[in-house]
């Protein structure tokens, strides 16, 4: 006698049952903000060190070790999360945008027989979901780099947003709402090279490792290239992220942009500041990229087990 399937155990095709799109989109989002609560502090050592020094050869920091204490001792511990609450917007509208629009890219071009795209139609498939994801998060990338900057600033040249709702509604009011989308063009082109170089450098890093003899294909080989491929989606992004970063700080003097374009970054920081500023805040950037990663997928995972617990289980 054939054995039925338990209502709770698969669908009516005999398929595990899952979890709707809309639910596993919902917990992407989630799982990046838990991570974020986390790795805020990075980011901000990160976007002082990008703008420090500015137009000048000087630093106002030598290390992230020497930002971070003078922060801490500026600003207290809780000045180390200023500007959270943006972080947390970027990432519910970045992230579930981008594991959306994958999701459905994925699907529609898997083929008719269930095979799956190849790894060019793939990176191209990530590219363009992190390319939009990113415009759509944008604005809250804007408000973050603002609220993270302003401690840098002398009392009477800060902008003191609130939170992120408070400085969404004053860039809109006060420079227009375009001004929530200012960088997006390199907001965008640094999500295409961070999804490029990392799915070419993880898998080139893993058969290298491989390759080697020391390891086999195991959690320590996932892990080593991992790490790898962080140190090379680090060292190629960093100069875009400069870029979005001054972009998107920056004031109107006598009526004018501080720069013209990305382009005019690039020539006055190298210019200015030196050929290496471009990388200023590598440190922070490539501590950030791990952590936030593990703690994503630990989040997800578990959000995932207790939501087939409580509304999968038979």
């Amino acid at each position: 006698m054939a054995a039925t399937a338990s209502p709770g155990a698969g669908g009516v095709d005999g398929k595990p049952r899952t979890s709707p799109k809309s639910v596993k989109f919902l917990f992407g989002g989630l799982a990046g903000m838990g991570a974020t609560v986390f790795v805020q502090p990075l980011d901000l050592v990160k976007n002082r060190m990008q703008l420090s020094g500015e137009g000048a050869k000087t630093r106002e920091y030598k290390t992230s070790f020497h930002a971070l204490t003078s922060i801490l001792r500026a600003e207290g511990l809780r000045g180390i999360y200023t500007g959270l609450s943006a972080g947390l917007l970027r990432q519910a509208t970045y992230t579930t945008t981008r594991l959306g629009i994958y999701t459905v890219l994925f699907e529609r071009l898997t083929g008719a027989d269930g095979t799956p795209p190849g790894f060019l139609l793939k990176a191209l498939i990530g590219m363009t979901a992190g390319a939009t994801g990113a415009f759509v998060g944008t604005p809250a990338e804007v408000a973050l780099i603002r609220m993270t900057a302003d401690g840098r600033l002398p009392p009477d040249q800060r902008r003191g947003y609130k939170n992120v709702f408070n400085a969404l509604i004053r860039i809109a009011r006060e420079e227009g709402v375009p001004t929530l989308w200012r960088g997006c063009i390199p907001t965008m082109a640094r999500a295409v090279v961070v999804n490029a170089a990392q799915l070419a450098s993880y898998s080139q890093s893993k058969q290298f490792l491989l390759d080697s003899g020391y390891f086999s294909d195991n959690i320590l080989c996932h892990f080593c290239a991992s790490m790898i491929s962080g140190l090379v989606t680090t060292a190629a992004s960093m100069p875009v992220d400069i870029v979005k970063t001054r972009i998107q700080n920056m004031r109107m003097i006598d009526g004018k942009p501080e720069y013209k374009n990305g382009l005019d970054v690039l020539v006055k920081v190298v210019r200015y500041e030196g050929f290496f500023s471009l990388w200023k805040g590598f440190t922070p950037y490539y501590a950030r990229l791990g952590p936030h990663t593990v703690l994503t997928f630990i989040f997800l995972e578990q959000m995932n087990k207790a939501y087939k617990r409580v509304f999968l289980s038979g």
